[in-house]
C-alpha cells in the first residue's frame, strides 16, 4: 500500500493521499464540516482518518491502480452496502471495475471488501470517485482522483500543481440523503469547499484556506462533487485561464467565472499577481441554501473559502465580487480540445448512427423514452457474462440500448418535460464530443468541447457523438443523484458479443461475497420511498 498524509496549509486538516495502491475504508462517522453534526458515510485510508472529502488518489498516465474498498459500515439507518465509481476513467478491459451497482457489479456487503484493479494507459487529468449505490454519495462518500501527465503539453503555463491545488465543491445536507430524496426538491444546507463551509444562521465554522505565493502561477483542479446544484465559481480579483475540461486538455481561454455542473471538472491557471492579502473564493449554487438571507448568498462567509497570499493576516477577506456587467463566464462553445479536435462521423446532423432520447416525468419517476430505470436483480454485466447476447433481452426492459462495435453514434437528448434541470448527463467508459450544447442552436463538428458530462435542459436538445471502441455495458445518466435514484438513466450495451473476451474478470468475480438479496431489498425500499416523496412534491 502506498498511502501518505499531506499537511495542508492554513486552517485545513491533514489530507490523506493514496498513490496508485491503497485501501479505502468505508465507515460511518459523525461529522460537522459546517458546525452541524450529522451521521455520514465516509472514506479514509483507515477508519480513524475517514473524513470529507475522501483521500486524494494520485498517479501518472500509464499507471495501474489497485484500490481495495473495505465495507465497514454499521449504521442500519443508511445503506450498509456500497460500490465505488472512478468517474471519468474509461476502464478499458476492466468494465467489471467501473463501479455502478446493478450495472457492472453487485454492491459490496458489510464486512467484505472488493479490489478494484484498473489501468489508465492513455488518460491524464482531473477525475473523482464516489459511491454508485442509491444516493449514498450525498451522505459523504466522494473524493478527488488526479492522473498527472509527466509530459503535459501545457506545463509551461504553471509553476505549481500538487495536492494543495485541488479544489472540491460539494453540497451538504443536514438530513440523511434518503430523507432529502423523499422530500422531493433537494435544498442543501451548506456549500463545502475542500470539505469546509458554513450554513446560514450557523456558527462561524472554519473555512478552507488556499495559500499562494505572490508571483507564482498555479494550476487549480476544480471538481464538482455535487449531488444536485451547479455552481458559479470565482475568485475575487483574479482571472482564471481554463486549460482542461473533464480530463481533456483544452486550448486556453481566460474568464473570471466558471459555471460548473454536478460531476464536471475544470483545470484553470491562476497567476498570483494581486497585492498580498485575502480574497474570497466564491461558489454560488443555482438553488440557494436553506435559510439564505434575501439578496446576500455570501453573508458571513457562506458559499465561500479564502485565497490567502503568503504574508497576509489570518483574517476573513473584505474583497468584493465583480458586478454582473464585469463577469466573463465560460460556455461550452468557448472550449476546444487541445489535441485531435473534431467530432467523429460526417459533418452534419445525423451523420452517424442516431439514437433519440426524450426526458420525462410521470407518477413521481423520471423517464427516458417513457421508461424509468429500475435496477435489475442481476447486474447487466453478469447477465452478459451468463450468456445473454441480445441487448433487447437485457434487463431492465426498455432501458438498455445496444450499440454495434467500432461505429460512430450520435445521441440526441431532449430535455422534454423533466423538471429540475439542467440535467448534467454523464456517460461511463467514454468521452464524447458535444456537437450541439444545450444553450446553443449551432452545431460544431470542427472542434467541439470533448468531455464526459454535459447539461441537458427542458425542451432543448443536447447532441453528443462518440466511437464505440470500448465493449461493455456503460451507464448513461443524469448526475443529479436524486434524479438518477428515481429513474433518469439508461445502459448503453456496447459490442455485447465481445464484452466477455475484452473484459476478463477476476477469477473469483462470480463468487465475491457481496451478492445478497438484502442489498436489492434495501435499494428498492429507498428508491420507492424517494419516488413517493417526489410524487407528493410535484402534486402539492
Amino acid at each position: 500500500m502506498a498511502a501518505q498524509t499531506a499537511i495542508l496549509s492554513g486552517e485545513q486538516e491533514a489530507l490523506d493521499i493514496i498513490r496508485n495502491n491503497g485501501i479505502l475504508q468505508i465507515v460511518n462517522k459523525e461529522l460537522s464540516p459546517d458546525g452541524f453534526s450529522r451521521p455520514t458515510v465516509l472514506a479514509g485510508t483507515s477508519a480513524g482518518s475517514a473524513t470529507f472529502p475522501g483521500p486524494l488518489i494520485q498517479g501518472n498516465k500509464g499507471d495501474t491502480f489497485n484500490i481495495d474498498v473495505v465495507d465497514s459500515l454499521t449504521d442500519t439507518t443508511m445503506n450498509r452496502t456500497t460500490s465505488i465509481h472512478w468517474h471519468g476513467l474509461f476502464q478499458e478491459h476492466t468494465n467489471w471495475a467501473d463501479g455502478p451497482s446493478f450495472v457492472t457489479q453487485c454492491p459490496i456487503a458489510p464486512g467484505n471488501s472488493f479490489l478494484y484493479r484498473f489501468a489508465v494507459p492513455d488518460q491524464a487529468g482531473t477525475y473523482w470517485y464516489h459511491s454508485h449505490l442509491g444516493v449514498q454519495y450525498c451522505d459523504g462518500l466522494r473524493g478527488p482522483f488526479v492522473v498527472y501527465d509527466p509530459h503535459d503539453p501545457q506545463a509551461y503555463m504553471y509553476d505549481v500543481d500538487d495536492e494543495n491545488t485541488v479544489i472540491t465543491l460539494a453540497d451538504w445536507y443536514h438530513p440523511k440523503a434518503f430523507q432529502v430524496l423523499a422530500h422531493g426538491a433537494a435544498v442543501s444546507n451548506a456549500t463545502l469547499i475542500n470539505g469546509q463551509g458554513r450554513y446560514p444562521g450557523g456558527p462561524d465554522a472554519s473555512l478552507a484556506v488556499v495559500n499562494v505565493q505572490a508571483g507564482k502561477r498555479y494550476r487549480f483542479r476544480l471538481i464538482s462533487m455535487s449531488c444536485d446544484p451547479n455552481y458559479l465559481f470565482s475568485i475575487d480579483g483574479h482571472n482564471l485561464t481554463v486549460i482542461e475540461s473533464d480530463g481533456v486538455s483544452t486550448t486556453p481561454v481566460t474568464v473570471n467565472q466558471i459555471q460548473i455542473y454536478a460531476a464536471q471538472r475544470y483545470s484553470f491557471v491562476l497567476t498570483a499577481n494581486q497585492p498580498v492579502g485575502n480574497y474570497w473564493i466564491r461558489a454560488s449554487p443555482n438553488t440557494q441554501l436553506a435559510g439564505t438571507p434575501a439578496n446576500d448568498s455570501f453573508a458571513n462567509g457562506v458559499n465561500s473559502a479564502i485565497l490567502r497570499y503568503n504574508g497576509a493576516p489570518n483574517a476573513d477577506p473584505v474583497t468584493i465580487a465583480p458586478s454582473s456587467s464585469g463577469v466573463i463566464g465560460i460556455t461550452e462553445s468557448l472550449i476546444h480540445p487541445l489535441q485531435n479536435p473534431g467530432a467523429p462521423g460526417s459533418p452534419y446532423p445525423g451523420g452517424a448512427h442516431v439514437i433519440n432520447m426524450t426526458l420525462g416525468f410521470n407518477a413521481g419517476a423520471f423517464t427516458i423514452n417513457n421508461y424509468s430505470f429500475v435496477s435489475p436483480s442481476v447486474p447487466v454485466l453478469l447477465q452478459i457474462l451468463s450468456g445473454t447476447q441480445q441487448a433487447q433481452n437485457l434487463l431492465p426492459e426498455g432501458s438498455v440500448f445496444g450499440l454495434q462495435k467500432n461505429e460512430v453514434y450520435e445521441i440526441n437528448i431532449n430535455g422534454g418535460t423533466a423538471p429540475g434541470g439542467p440535467h448534467p448527463f454523464h456517460l461511463h467508459g467514454h468521452n464524447f464530443d458535444v456537437i450541439k450544447s444545450f444553450d446553443s442552436s449551432e452545431y460544431n463538428f470542427k472542434n467541439p468541447v470533448r468531455r464526459d458530462t454535459t447539461p441537458v435542459a427542458a425542451g432543448e436538445t443536447t447532441t453528443i457523438r462518440f466511437v464505440t471502441d470500448n465493449p461493455g455495458p456503460w451507464f448513461l445518466h443524469c448526475h443529479i443523484d436524486f434524479h438518477l435514484a428515481t429513474g433518469l438513466a439508461v445502459v448503453m450495451a456496447e459490442d455485447v458479443p465481445d464484452v466477455k473476451s475484452n473484459n476478463p474478470v477476476p477469477l473469483d468475480f462470480d463468487s465475491q461475497p457481496f451478492r445478497n438479496t438484502s442489498v436489492l431489498i434495501s435499494t428498492i425500499f429507498q428508491t420507492f420511498y424517494g419516488l413517493y416523496g417526489l410524487l407528493l412534491h410535484f402534486i402539492l
